[in-house]
């Protein structure tokens, strides 16, 4: 009972929760963050802990998948140096600035190390829901970091978790070693499953129903396997994610694309907004927890919030120059950027629920029985730096975004446009093979051909609009059957396009959302005719 009450008022907080802050027009988890903590003054609220497990086994594999879902592939390889850097070594570089501070403090250096990789890594539902409308580069170097980085800092507190309970010092060599496994095997245990989801998706390919069974239990398959052998479920789940984004359009049709989407757009964004609840009611017991050095353990949380931002926003402003010294190609000349455009992924820093999930997960007791010291100082400062990180950093962004004032991918919409002109000049070629085979009226075929060649026309990559390709398109329904023929043709072409490097994945997923739309209303249009 107290189970399914406590679900309900997670639920009745998020529900009011989203509602105001778009009324508010604030950071929805930073709202969350704040009802959460308020409901915590509730007596049959006040000791609800959340739980490092169902974090780190229910919700990150989640949410985690759903965003490798949704980023293109061709954009990380071609920022693949800067996401490596923010996500390998900007995480090293905040983790023992931050363990420097803590030993200042009184912690021992394993206890410190942790503290460091707890509070490494930024939290991907939390930049996604504040960081708003970016431009396609900015925004994928944001969103891959925030995937990656978990994985790095997780490796990095597992090696200090062990020198902290066994007591034996870390071994830079082995600890490297460990680190690439890490990473290699994570990454083949999520292609292997990848791959087998494609495999099945086939055999189950007109049954809506399991398909998004399988789709729901995909990100668990891939995390639990590579958590069970000590590697990296992180990025055992993103290289899923990824794989399947590109090899998943191509056997997913669009009526199960169209519940999937739902499902997981629904899905990700409660356990999103419940992760905040849980955070806010966490705080009752992390205060609690303080004792007599409640103000020390603050100052040592606002030190440290100061020091993740920090180190952020000179990583952001140091590296860039360094990479300018060593490569001076044209081609990444045209990709440097000054500080004002640099400075909306610096600020983009936000701790969340995996940073208190770890800390949280820290052992109380060594192997030789003895209590680890600076457990509850750990779990406290990490909860501070989530909720100073959150209040400045999510506060400002919007403001930092429109001071930034970055421009649009002036590609994207020559991509996107590319994609409406290859489509159709793709069906205007198979149009006469495809009206015999089915067997459409030359009047038919006439009709469309005209309407296609008339929306290829309005087609102007220089300053058009892909709306102008579709104006005409809903006033021949009597060719439905001719046009739901066809768009196969279409998608071929847009997978063609998108294989070649000419369009990326966000260009894709948004005609193909189109084509989507199309097939479902002329199926609807043919069954009742």
């Amino acid at each position: 009972m107290e189970g399914l009450v406590l679900i309900v008022v997670i639920g009745a907080t998020i529900l009011a929760g989203g509602a105001i802050a778009g009324r508010l027009r604030i950071a929805e988890p930073l709202l969350l963050l704040v009802l959460g903590a308020a409901l915590g003054f509730a007596p049959r609220l006040s000791g609800v802990v959340l739980p490092p497990d169902v974090v780190l086994l229910l919700f990150l594999p989640a949410l985690l998948y759903w965003e490798s879902l949704n980023i293109s592939l061709r954009e990380i390889r071609s920022n693949l140096r800067a996401i490596s850097f923010l996500a390998v070594g900007l995480v090293f570089a905040t983790s023992f600035v931050v363990a420097l501070i803590g030993e200042a403090f009184g912690l021992s250096w394993p206890v410190a190390l942790v503290l460091g990789a707890v509070l490494a890594p930024t939290d991907a539902t939390a930049v996604v829901s504040v960081v708003g409308r970016l431009p396609r580069r900015t925004l994928t170097i944001l969103r891959t970091e925030s995937l990656i980085n978990d994985g790095t800092a997780l490796v990095l507190y597992s090696i200090a978790v062990a020198d902290a309970v066994s007591g034996s010092p870390i071994r830079p060599g082995s600890a490297a070693l460990r680190f690439v496994l890490s990473y290699g095997v994570g990454a083949a245990i999520g292609l292997a499953v990848g791959f087998a989801a494609v495999g099945v998706r086939r055999l189950l390919r007109g049954d809506r129903l399991l398909n998004s069974t399988l789709s729901a239990l995909t990100p668990y398959v891939a995390y639990l396997p590579a958590f069970a052998a000590g590697v990296s479920g992180v990025v055992a789940v993103v290289t899923c994610g990824v794989t399947l984004s590109q090899l998943g359009p191509k056997v997913i049709t669009a009526s199960m694309r169209a519940q999937s989407f739902g499902f997981w757009q629904l899905t990700t964004y409660l356990l999103n907004g419940a992760l905040f609840v849980l955070i806010g009611l966490e705080l009752h017991h992390v205060a609690g927890g303080l004792g007599s050095g409640w103000a020390r353990t603050v100052g040592l949380g606002l030190l440290c919030a100061a020091a993740v931002i920090g180190v952020r926003l000179a990583w952001n402003n140091t590296t860039p120059y360094l990479i300018r010294m060593l490569d001076r190609r044209p081609s990444q000349r045209l990709r440097r950027q000054g500080f004002r455009e640099r400075l909306p992924l610096g600020w983009a820093g936000f701790r969340g629920a995996i940073s208190l999930a770890a800390a949280l997960a820290l052992p109380v007791r060594a192997a030789d029985g003895r209590i680890i010291e600076g457990r509850s100082v750990v779990i406290a400062v990490t909860f501070t730096v989530i909720l100073v990180t959150l209040v400045v950093q999510g506060l400002t962004m919007p403001a930092v975004v429109r001071w930034a004032d970055l421009p649009p991918d002036p590609r994207e919409l020559d991509e996107e446009l590319l994609a409406e002109q290859a489509t159709l000049e793709s069906v205007l070629e198979a149009l006469p093979g495809t009206a015999a085979r089915i067997g459409s009226p030359d009047s038919a075929v006439e009709a469309l051909r005209g309407a296609y060649e008339r929306m290829l026309g309005r087609i102007h990559r220089e300053e058009g609009s892909p709306q102008l390709a579709r104006r005409d398109e809903t006033a021949f329904d009597q060719e439905s059957a001719l046009r739901l023929a066809l768009l196969p043709v279409k998608r071929e072409a847009l997978f063609a396009l998108r294989d070649q490097g000419l369009i990326d994945d966000v260009v894709l997923r948004r005609v193909q959302a189109r084509l989507d739309l199309d097939e479902l209303r002329l199926s609807d249009t043919v069954e009742q005719e």
